[in-house]
């Protein structure tokens, strides 16, 4: 049957059957390689890439650089049923694999297979697969390439000499008549080229971190979904997971295996108050309290190697204020300070004794001075010569 092809509507894509080949510099060692065709059937504009195999994540791959190669994106992707594109071949409905029908979705068109057996249905294709033996393995049959990238290269150039030979019957290039009567019709593509995703399922542990076995580390999720199963969905950059086909957490990947990777917004009020210790976090707390409360905590930050000790007597002073009131353990403070007692029992006792209410007297001479008063009846030291 001669099929009427519209513009814009479709993309074809095949493997070829004959294999290119690399060769190693060091060892000479000759490794096969694929070769992916991809065109566009009312213009028959081709594109071609050679790639290290047949399997998923280079396959979409090359679906996404044959994109970028047109330009823009058709209604469909037509394919055969081969692993990397179909999990379960039918007639009718064809169960395609999730991380195809999540290209497919990025790019905001549809993948539809062709029949089991039937490679009929993109004759198209399968010609191009023909024509590229000719017009592109002969010339390279006497080439020797030591990488994909320089055999990629060459397959550029020798695909532009033939996307612009003239067509015997239509007097233009396939260039030409994509140009002309195809280009316009292509949707446009996304502001993001396509990250291949994978899956995995994880428990929400106790602690709020997700398992992440490709990397064995961990990453954090809201603590309100502890104990929940959770999807991860993962690409080389992001991890992505979700609960209910709700997206509850996003996290730069990070590939240091055994890293916990936390996003402080997930933790509880208890977990956030704790992870936020600091000299500066706790200055903070101080300076509402008054400036000798502060000059205090300062004191005992500065005392202690090991932080922790000092973050915890600075929180026990701090915490006062509740019982005492801001102005009282202000005034308990600069009593320690002035005996040089910074330390939050002595600062307790101070105020469980009332003792921030008495002044200590500022002038050192009135101290020594007697407590019994003058008087002439008194006898010195003069009457005991």
């Amino acid at each position: 049957m001669k099929l009427q092809h519209i513009a814009g509507e479709e993309m074809f894509i095949d493997f070829a059957g004959k294999k290119l080949h690399i060769i190693d510099r060091h060892t000479g060692e000759i490794t096969p390689v694929e070769v992916f065709v991809a065109i566009l059937p009312c213009s028959q504009y081709t594109y071609v890439e050679a790639c290290t195999s047949q399997k998923r994540a280079d396959m979409i791959s090359c679906c996404s650089n044959a994109l970028r190669f047109f330009g823009g994106v058709p209604k469909a992707i037509i394919s055969d049923n081969l692993k990397s594109a179909v999990n379960r071949s039918s007639r009718y409905e064809p169960d395609i694999n999730r991380s195809f029908k999540d290209f497919a979705r990025h790019y905001n068109c549809v993948i539809n297979p062709t029949r089991g057996y039937s490679p009929q249905d993109k004759a198209l294709v399968e010609n191009a697969v023909h024509l590229a033996y000719q017009r592109i393995y002969y010339p390279l049959r006497e080439m020797t390439f030591f990488s994909l990238k320089d055999l990629n290269r060459e397959i550029t150039v020798l695909l532009e000499r033939y996307n612009n030979l003239l067509f015997k019957r239509k007097e233009s290039s396939r260039i030409e008549l994509f140009q002309r009567t195809e280009r316009q019709y292509l949707k446009d593509l996304p502001a993001d080229t396509y990250e291949l995703k994978d899956y995995k399922r994880a428990k929400v542990q106790k602690m709020g971190y997700v398992y992440f076995s490709p990397d064995k580390s961990y990453y954090s999720v809201p603590y309100r979904y502890i104990g929940k199963e959770t999807t991860i969905h993962y690409t080389k950059s992001r991890v992505e997971v979700f609960y209910s086909h709700e997206r509850i957490a996003l996290h730069q990947r990070n590939l240091i295996k055994g890293n916990y990777i936390t996003n402080t917004d997930h933790l509880s009020s208890t977990h956030r108050f704790y992870s936020e210790w600091n000299p500066e976090f706790f200055k903070k707390k101080a300076l509402p309290h008054g400036e000798y409360v502060l000059a205090c905590i300062e004191k005992i930050l500065a005392s202690q190697d090991y932080p922790e000790i000092s973050y915890k007597r600075s929180l026990g002073i701090i915490q006062l204020h509740r019982a005492y009131g801001s102005q009282r353990l202000n005034n308990a403070c600069k009593r320690a300070l002035d005996t040089d007692a910074c330390s939050y029992l002595r600062i307790k006792n101070i105020l469980k004794n009332n003792m921030d209410r008495v002044h200590l007297l500022d002038d050192p001479t009135q101290q020594i001075q007697p407590h019994i008063p003058f008087h002439s009846n008194i006898r010195g030291a003069s009457a005991y010569e």
